[in-house]
C-alpha cells in the first residue's frame, strides 16, 4: 500500500461551498475513487489552505491513472473549478505529489 498527498488552496470566500460540495459528494465519485484502490482518505484545511490524504491499495500510479483516465474525475474537477486553485501534474493527470518527511506507524 501507497500513500499519496496533495495540497490546493480554497478560493477567497468558497470555504462552506467547498465543505457543502464535499458533503454532498457524487456517489459516481466515490465509486470512482474506491475502484482506483484509494481508502483512508481525508482532507483537512487550514483556512484557505486545503490538504489531503489517501492511501493506494494498488499503488499511486495505478490510482492516477484510473482517475486521468475518468470522465468523472473531469466532470468533478470542473465542478470545482470555481471554488479550488489547484495545480496538476501534465504527465499523471493528477495533483502532485508530496513528498514525505516523516512517517510514525
Amino acid at each position: 500500500m501507497e500513500r499519496f498527498a496533495w495540497k490546493g488552496r480554497i478560493k477567497p470566500g468558497m470555504q462552506a461551498e467547498y465543505k457543502r460540495r464535499h458533503d454532498e459528494i457524487w456517489p459516481e465519485m466515490l465509486a470512482l475513487l474506491k475502484a482506483a484502490g484509494i481508502r483512508n482518505y481525508s482532507i483537512w484545511s487550514d483556512g484557505s489552505d486545503v490538504f489531503g490524504y489517501y492511501e493506494c491499495e494498488q499503488g499511486v500510479v495505478f490510482a492516477e491513472k484510473t482517475q486521468a483516465d475518468s470522465p468523472i474525475v473531469d466532470k468533478w474537477n470542473n465542478y470545482m473549478q470555481d471554488v479550488l486553485e489547484l495545480v496538476m501534474d501534465p504527465e499523471t493527470g493528477a495533483q502532485p505529489k508530496l513528498s514525505l518527511q516523516f512517517l510514525m506507524e
